[in-house]
């Protein structure tokens, strides 16, 4: 017997096999064994065996999650993620600084598919991570062939002409005035070298309505449209690019109607102008029966047409989480197309025999299909009511053939057709809001029925039966709330405190009164016999408006300010693998979810910006914790409302008015006489002298303005900020402040000082708004943000027009 320290290996003569133990005692019953202990080799043993133990983990995980991604398989809902892939290439491919071309990207799509093919054997397993890259290039070379297909030309600036076209679309809105979409067949006085196809315009003057595919002309105010208010919010001018809407204006007085005649259109045009003539024929006697608001919304239920009903309504429904109503959802389609097929197999089973004989669900199920088809002619064809009736359509046909009618595979297929026919929708919130809803309640759908049916021997009590559709309602509201959530918070930076409890309390009127109502008056209204319906219909919304009143009271709106990338995306695609996924792997998705979340909070703790300028350099904020004060007492509405959003502020400071002299703008005073150009003179020396001591006194976020000639403030680093509107102020103060503003379409002097950061018109043009920040590493300096990196994109590129030239510049804005 030997005793011995430290580890050692010996083999099991029984076992054949090597066992590590400590001290050991050796019994030597055959053959004295002489064992030698050494550090080194047995350190190698260590290692070994530790490395042994990797090998060995990682391939157990690999074997476990190659077995998940096959029951994953099993399950097909690697088809479902195919949209999901796809919508993120064209999102990806939307926000590059350049253009891809399609050339390239079909090489590349190539190379990823070849890759793909070698996934044979062991690798299979593999396969659906290998065809996601593949996907993801597919999607990107969908948007740039759209994209190449649209080719939308966008008025390069604000231009006042005569213009001459012909009413391919109107609609009224709340003050009764018409908005008129014109395909632009000519321009005169000046005549435009770059004239867009087609421009909205609305007409504020009270006139006999344009008959759609009539001739109009008239004098006219066209401006391109808008891009973002800041640097990650909406561009419009994105928006209108794959409209084919090239510019936005007014006209100035009433149009008029030309002595030739009729204006002359293609034969798609006609039959767009026709179902456009449809529409408005179908809204007005909806808006005629019912009357007010109330008619308004109605007629938007059915024909999409939302210009009618009047802002304060609109916000109500906004903050009582109710604005989805608005839009022709999957949930008023449904409603629809399930009114429809219950009522026709309902009368069909009436006839005797019939229901023995014959498949009337399928006959009833045709029907819907029909009706359904001529709903989304009537309505428009927004993506919220294209992705539903695809969906619906989709459900339809499967009755028809026997097959499950509410799976992820139908979400799956309308997304797909929507992205292969229009990927640029996939950008906006309409496709996303409405899929994410779509495919959670689908998902949440499935899960409830594969609980049912595990339990299915389980007794329901009474108390069961009558709690389920409470029950039913709250969840299918809950969970389309909260999947909805991170887009409306991503696009629209606020959220309903109690929308749960608004939508509880008004889907059983919408599921009961409304649609089904709406409906009938629908398939009555050929004969006349749509008044009681309607009637019905119009009770039930007034009680959804009395509802949506009394929750905006409650004042429990959520201002969640921009939402980083990042976060988004996290939150969104863990969202998509939650519903999707049906293993374990689906806590990949609650982890992305969580990361997500956190990725946000930590983003709400940046800092806000110090400066923000809109893209016409008209607004200018100077921010202080949670106030932004302005340079105008009345800021434009649209724009200032996105930034306090944004921004999430809660305050604004008005700019104090100044008169010559340092006078209050209330102080009685001479003013002096104007000069042969009708505008007042400026003493460009003593007005800036003004400026300067107004800005001696001038608290950080607050603006001292004289009215049309300059506002003085300082930012919560002190820098000094000067907004000037006359070029004489301008060239005394070029210098003497840190941050120089001039939008005015004056020629301003030049300005040689490095001292002043310079933010002219023409600067602005190429940059859009922009944001200025302390740079971290030298508070001192002023980090600029703008919202446009580059103007390469075709609904960037009239930026860089020049008419003079009629040429595009390449220069691009710099700090």
């Amino acid at each position: 017997m030997r005793e011995g320290r430290g580890p050692a290996r010996l083999r099991d003569a029984e076992r054949g096999a090597w066992r590590l133990s400590g001290p050991v005692v050796v019994l030597d019953t055959r053959e004295p064994v002489q064992i030698q202990v050494a550090q080194d080799p047995l350190v190698r043993l260590d290692r070994r065996f530790s490395a042994s133990q990797l090998r060995t983990s990682a391939g157990s995980i690999a074997d476990g999650l190659r077995a998940k991604l096959r029951e994953e398989d099993d399950f097909g809902h690697g088809f479902v993620l195919i949209p999901v892939l796809l919508a993120l290439g064209a999102i990806l491919w939307f926000s590059l600084p350049e253009d891809v071309g399609p050339a390239k990207l079909a090489a590349l799509l190539c190379i990823f598919g070849i890759s793909a093919l070698f996934c044979r054997g062991d690798l299979r397993a593999w396969r659906p991570l290998a065809l996601a890259p593949a996907i993801l290039v597919a999607g990107m070379l969908l948007a740039a062939i759209e994209t190449r297909r649209v080719d939308t030309v966008i008025l390069d600036g604000s231009v006042t002409t005569n213009l001459r076209g012909t009413v391919l679309s109107r609609e009224p809105d709340d003050r009764g005035r018409w908005r008129y979409l014109v395909e632009i067949g000519g321009t005169s006085g000046p005549k435009l070298r770059r004239p867009p196809g087609k421009a909205t315009l609305l007409a504020r003057s009270r006139h006999e309505p344009f008959p759609i595919g009539s001739a109009i002309e008239g004098k006219v105010r066209l401006s391109p449209p808008s891009g973002p208010a800041l640097p990650g919010l909406n561009d419009f001018a994105f928006d209108a690019y794959f409209k084919g809407v090239g510019a936005v204006g007014f006209f100035y007085g009433a149009p008029r109607r030309p002595g030739e005649g009729d204006g002359s259109l293609s034969l798609s045009l006609q039959m767009a102008a026709r179902l456009a003539a449809l529409r408005e024929t179908v809204g007005n006697r909806i808006r005629s029966a019912i009357g007010g608001d109330t008619g308004a919304i109605a007629a938007a239920l059915v024909t999409g047409e939302e210009r009618a009903i009047s802002r304060e309504t609109v916000e109500t429904l906004r903050a009582a989480g109710l604005s989805h109503v608005l839009a022709i959802s999957g949930l008023n389609m449904v409603l629809a197309a399930g009114t429809f097929l219950i009522g026709a197999r309902t009368l069909l089973s009436l006839v005797p025999g019939l229901a023995a004989r014959r498949p009337i669900k399928k006959f009833a199920a045709a029907g819907a299909l029909t009706m359904v088809f001529l709903y989304i002619l009537i309505s428009g064809g927004a993506v919220s009511a294209l992705r539903s009736w695809i969906m619906i359509s989709i459900m339809l046909v499967a009755v028809l053939f026997d097959r499950v009618s509410i799976s992820l595979r139908n979400v799956a297929l309308a997304a797909l057709i929507i992205i292969a026919w229009s990927p640029s929708a996939v950008a906006g919130p309409g496709f996303q809001m409405s899929f994410a809803a779509t495919l959670a309640l689908v998902a949440g759908y499935a899960r409830w029925r594969d609980h049912r049916l595990r339990n299915a021997d389980a007794k329901s009590s009474r108390l069961g039966q009558v709690s389920g559709p409470v029950v039913a309602t709250v969840a299918t509201s809950l969970i389309g709330g909260l999947a909805t959530a991170v887009y409306a918070a991503a696009h629209f930076h606020r959220l309903p405190a109690y929308g749960l409890l608004a939508n509880v309390l008004t889907t059983p009127l919408i599921g009961i009164l409304i649609m089904p109502f709406g409906l009938f008056a629908m398939l009555l209204m050929p004969f006349g016999l749509e008044h009681y319906p309607l009637m019905v219909m119009g009770q039930g919304l007034d009680w959804m408006l009395g509802v949506a009143r009394y929750v905006a009271t409650l004042d429990g709106e959520w201002v969640t300010g921009r939402i980083g990338v990042t976060g988004f995306f996290l939150l969104a695609f863990g969202g998509v693998l939650l519903c999707v996924l049906r293993t374990r792997l689906a806590f990949l998705g609650a982890a992305l979810i969580l990361l997500g979340g956190s990725s946000i909070a930590l983003e709400r703790q940046a800092v806000r910006p110090s400066i923000t300028i809109s893209e016409d350099g008209q607004l200018v904020g100077l921010i202080v914790g949670d106030a932004i004060g302005t340079n105008k007492s009345r800021p434009p509405e649209f724009i200032f409302s996105q930034w306090r959003r944004a921004l999430a502020l809660d305050s604004h400071v008005a700019p104090v008015e100044t008169a010559a002299g340092g006078r209050s703008t209330n102080d009685v005073e001479r003013r002096p006489p104007r000069n042969s150009a009708g505008t007042q003179p400026v003493d460009a020396r003593a007005s800036a002298a003004e400026a300067a001591t107004a800005l001696t006194a001038a608290k950080p976020g607050n603006f001292s303005c004289r009215k049309g000639e300059w506002c003085v403030g300082r930012s919560r680093e002190g820098w000094a900020v000067a907004v000037v509107d006359v070029p004489e102020v301008f060239a005394v103060l070029c210098g003497r402040v840190d941050l120089l503003i001039a939008a005015t379409r004056r020629t301003l002097p030049a300005c040689s000082s490095g001292k002043s950061l310079v933010v002219t018109g023409a600067t602005l043009r190429q940059t859009g708004a922009i944001e200025i920040y302390a740079d971290a590493a030298a508070p001192e300096r002023m980090r600029i943000v703008t919202s446009f990196p580059s103007t390469q994109r075709p609904w960037q590129r009239h930026r860089r027009y020049d008419w003079r030239s009629d040429s595009f510049s390449s220069e691009q804005a710099a700090f």
